[in-house]
């Protein structure tokens, strides 16, 4: 039913375009495609997933974004994105028996407020919190919302507002599916998470600082294993085994044990509160007036369920600084180092790293994060956290000695700063939801290195093909990681070819 709901959606689109063709309005599409094989070998460190399935160590990947525009006039326009992402030989790309897994990831109106600059965007739309550049995006939230957000300046060039509200995760739709009323008291509101979010960019000449804030309410009955935009919260179909999912990112390590199998956290009754709120203050900045010496920073504190039960709660720092220099023209150098809180030996005491969301944060497009990679989708990169640890690294970026081939080459260091007592804690009382996983989490004996060299050939102004390869190793406590044995360094390699229009 909900394949035969979305071909009738894009049908329906696809005849408004013409009809709103005819209306004067005016049809503008985009899109791009990537297509490209991808070899890894020992991923996780172990060559299996978090819930311990066999790696499939060479894959063909192919993805196609469509995004359609709707233009009423300069100040009024709907947006409508689309996107098939699959393997060859799965979904859509089995051979004489297609499926047709297509996704909805843009469905957004916006317009400008009349005879003003104020810009109001509502639906399905790209939030990415305030970062400086060097580091791709933000490690609290970096993806698709359902939100409602409005940018408007303050001081012309100098500084404006962004604001916003978005709803990420709705548990029902009219009415609840929890026990009638007469038997259940909690207030449906239990089963939403909320954001709301403020950013006050700041550009003066040489100087750019963005002052931030989130304020999240989090339901106690949501299942934070919620990961992926297909699958709903009631789905059977979840993808929490690859990282960046709220069952390990946003609560504690005390509340995903008593969670249930489900993760649902009314189950165990763990949460005293019906909701909890969760807040995020930082700052994003950069400083050009050395150029071309720049430098970037990043300070971020964040908790969550702080006037909960004492091992419910959740708070922690993240820092991140890098500096390039840009006055080569064949090579631009840039050294980066960051740092967060991690856990302290007890679990009874909540968790001591910082709570995040949906992070696409990662510096040098280290294919140890989940980042910026062109050549990417979920299994990947290593998925390494952001919190929890500690690290540096240096990158040639932007080489280049022939015309349209580019290089980047970047070595990463990366130790944790969690106790060993914590995850062996949590490790020996079964790991629910996966909370921590070996390369993933560090301790802060524990330590990767990682070198990655990518390559792009720009074919034509659109086309252009790419090779991105890996080596990373790590040096792990066995002891803390029962029953996980390494098998090995991890190795990448991805080539293809990637189409814009």
């Amino acid at each position: 039913m909900r394949k035969f709901i979305v071909l009738a959606l894009t049908a329906v689109m696809a005849l408004g375009a013409l009809a709103s063709a005819e209306a004067a309005t005016e049809v503008k599409m985009t899109g791009d495609a990537r297509i490209y094989g991808l070899f890894m070998d020992n991923r996780n460190f172990t060559g299996r997933s978090y819930t311990g399935r066999k790696e499939e160590k060479f894959e063909v990947w192919e993805r196609f974004r469509l995004r359609t525009d709707f233009v009423a006039s300069e100040a009024v326009k709907f947006r409508f994105g689309i996107k098939v992402e699959d393997t060859w030989g799965h979904g859509t790309f089995t051979a004489a028996n297609p499926q047709t897994p297509v996704q909805v990831y843009l469905a957004y109106l916006q317009f400008k407020w009349p005879d003003s600059d104020v810009q109001i965007t509502a639906g399905l739309q790209p939030v990415a919190l305030p970062h400086s550049a060097m580091f791709n995006a933000s490690p609290v939230f970096s993806d698709q919302m359902a939100a409602l957000t409005i940018t408007a300046p303050i001081i012309p060039d100098t500084l404006s507002v962004l604001t916003g509200f978005g709803r990420l995760i709705q548990n029902n739709n009219d009415f609840t599916t929890q026990a009638p009323i007469s038997t259940d008291r909690t207030t449906t509101y239990a089963q939403n998470l909320d954001a709301y979010f403020l950013a006050l960019p700041i550009t003066v000449e040489g100087f750019k600082a963005t002052p931030w804030g989130v304020i999240a309410v989090a339901g106690k009955n949501v299942d934070y294993r919620y990961k992926d935009t297909t699958d709903g919260p009631t789905s059977t179909n979840f993808n929490y085994e690859l990282g960046n999912n709220y069952a390990d990112t946003l609560i504690s390590a005390a509340t995903a044990l008593n969670g249930g199998p489900a993760g649902n956290l009314s189950r165990a009754g763990r949460w005293r509160n019906a909701q909890n709120a969760y807040y995020w203050v930082g700052g994003a900045f950069e400083v050009t007036a050395l150029d071309p010496i720049r430098f970037y920073a990043d300070v971020i504190y964040g908790a969550g369920a702080m006037a909960d039960r004492k091992a419910d709660k959740r708070h922690g720092w993240f820092v991140d600084f890098g500096a390039e220099y840009t006055g080569l023209d064949v090579v631009t150098p840039q050294v980066f180092a960051w740092w967060s809180t991690g856990e302290d030996k007890s679990t009874g005491n909540g968790s001591e790293r910082m709570p995040y969301m949906r992070s696409a944060w990662g510096p040098g497009n280290s294919f140890l994060f989940d980042n910026g990679q062109e050549l990417n989708h979920g299994g990947a990169n290593m998925f390494v956290s952001p919190t929890g640890n500690m690290g540096i690294g240096a990158s040639l970026d932007k080489i280049s000695f022939i015309e349209k081939l580019t290089h980047r080459l970047t070595f990463t260091y990366v130790r944790g700063t969690n106790s060993p007592m914590a995850i062996r804690n949590v490790m020996d009382a079964g790991n629910t939801l996966n909370y921590f996983s070996l390369g993933r989490d560090l301790t802060w004996n524990e330590s990767l290195y990682a070198i990655n060299f990518d390559t792009k050939y720009q074919i034509y102004e659109n086309l252009a093909a790419v090779v991105e390869t890996g080596w990373a190793h790590g040096d792990f406590q066995r002891h803390v990681w029962t029953n996980h044995h390494t098998t090995g360094d991890a190795w990448k390699c991805a080539f293809g070819l990637t189409y814009k229009f």
